[in-house]
């Protein structure tokens, strides 16, 4: 069985991150001081090793100024 962080579906997902964040002319360590946490912390996400949980996508959503939906 396929792990859900290695799936498309997963990768998606963390590549709309990346396009949200750019869109809205933030880097990396903007979003970081935003939800108070290390800028390693935002590029882990993006990279997919850290898996982010739908209470943080929200959150990031919200940073971004995107629905939720618009990720999945």
């Amino acid at each position: 069985m396929e792990k859900t962080i290695s799936s498309k579906e997963y990768g998606r997902i963390i590549e709309r991150l990346k396009i949200a964040r750019e869109e809205s002319g933030l880097r990396q360590i903007d979003v970081a001081k935003k939800v108070k946490r290390p800028q390693s912390y935002i590029s882990r996400i993006e990279s997919g090793e850290y898996r982010i949980d739908i209470l943080e996508l929200k959150r990031l959503a919200n940073i971004y100024n995107k629905n939720v939906d618009w990720f999945l």
